[in-house]
């Protein structure tokens, strides 16, 4: 009888982390201006790609600012809402998972 031994390696598969999807929604009280100036500042946009995202929210009540990892997400979109409260705007943003 031979002894034969299987050798075997613990190999880690490591998932790319979950995208969530930061969300600007429409309202009737926040100036264009304004998301926009917050889709340049917090989400590193052009004047044009802000535009453009500024004209899709208001066209179709809601634009995507960006998708990044959970925490970046959340701390880009707590701090863009945080400057609209200070300029008076009850602007919602969202995150959600894509």
């Amino acid at each position: 009888m031979s002894d034969t031994s299987i050798k075997s390696k613990n190999v880690s598969k490591v998932d790319k982390p979950s995208m969530y999807k930061v969300i600007f929604h429409n309202d009737d009280y926040t100036p264009a201006i304004l998301v926009t100036d917050l889709l340049k500042k917090y989400f590193g946009k052009t004047t044009d790609q802000a535009n453009a995202i500024t004209n899709a929210i208001h066209k179709g009540n809601k634009g995507i600012a960006g998708a990044y990892t959970k925490d970046i997400a959340e701390t880009k979109a707590a701090g863009a809402r945080a400057e609209a409260r200070t300029k008076g705007s009850p602007l919602k943003i969202s995150v959600e998972k894509e």
